[in-house]
């Protein structure tokens, strides 16, 4: 069994931004709507799931913004048309067979992050369809991480590349469940956490390397080779603990839709009338086809 978990805002922002412009008839936007859906389509593809859930953010925890209020507060608003096309998104992710699953002032890798742990203790293999960097703190025998990225491919000709943990080990110079305590020490800039200055990811991999987590790391400053690095370790305490609750993952949420009921089952009818509406006539006569092969193979079976 298989089970794909896609972060959704990260896929639309990523689908608005690489289609620059696309309109129907109507000077209605499109161009996230049919980027998210062609890129949805592809993964199903490529990976053959037999469960799938779209997760999305609904607000930030208020765990995180009392530790540091400034959290992900430099981050522009979505473009107005972006939002316009949100819910043609939504809307296309029922029609595609995937639920969409998300929870009041959570953040879907958090959500992610609880259904991939409940599909590992079933034995279940799980993909994570994401560039969210503390997902990777998960990655083991049964969770991978899926990436499109150049530098993640194996070979040129590959489109995508499923991460590992020796994967990871060798893109971070620690193993997965490492990754937090580098992060608890560079910070992640994505996010406006702060790390602390003079300490990038070669220096915080090192130090990590030596001593495994930031808690053993500062309680052991006395061996820590250079002074300037023992120092300013000592000076931010505090900041690298913060930042250690900061970036790990919110493991206590309740799994909301049974993994059993992630089976993706389309609905054709409302897939073709949205791709007929948006007016994607490539991907409808695909989606046709899938269509009619479904409606033959059921009339074989009864």
């Amino acid at each position: 069994m298989r089970l794909l978990l896609v972060d959704g805002h990260y896929y639309v922002y990523r689908s608005y931004h690489a289609i620059l412009s696309l309109n129907n008839s109507r000077g209605e936007p499109t161009n996230a709507i049919f980027g998210f859906v062609k890129t949805v389509r592809k993964m199903l593809k490529d990976l053959r799931p037999d469960l799938a859930a779209i997760f999305w953010d609904q607000g930030l925890p208020q765990k995180r913004l009392t530790l540091q209020p400034g959290y992900k507060q430099q981050r522009a608003a979505m473009p107005d048309k972006m939002v316009s096309q949100l819910d043609y998104i939504r809307s296309f992710c029922s029609a595609m067979g995937l639920q969409s699953i998300e929870k009041p002032d959570t953040e879907a890798d958090d959500l992610m992050a609880c259904y991939a742990v409940a599909a590992r203790n079933a034995g279940i293999e799980s993909i994570l369809a994401t560039n969210d960097k503390d997902l990777f703190q998960l990655v083991d025998g049964l969770i991978k991480v899926y990436s499109t990225n150049k530098a993640d491919l194996r070979n040129p000709k590959d489109s995508h590349s499923l991460l590992g943990a020796t994967d990871v080990l060798e893109k971070w110079g620690v193993p997965p469940e490492n990754i937090v305590e580098v992060l608890a020490l560079t910070g992640d800039a994505v996010d406006n956490i702060s790390g602390i200055e003079g300490i990038g990811q070669k220096t915080a991999m090192s130090l990590i390397q030596q001593f495994t987590t930031v808690e053993n790391l500062l309680a052991n400053l006395d061996l820590v080779a250079s002074l300037k690095i023992r120092e300013k370790l000592n000076a931010n305490r505090e900041q690298i603990q913060q930042n250690r609750k900061m970036v790990a993952l919110e493991l206590d949420h309740s799994i909301q839709i049974p993994l059993e009921e992630l089976v993706i089952v389309p609905d054709y009818a409302k897939y073709l009338a949205g791709l007929r509406d948006c007016e994607f006539k490539s991907l409808l006569a695909e989606v046709q086809q899938e269509a009619d092969k479904a409606v033959l193979i059921q009339s074989e079976l009864f």
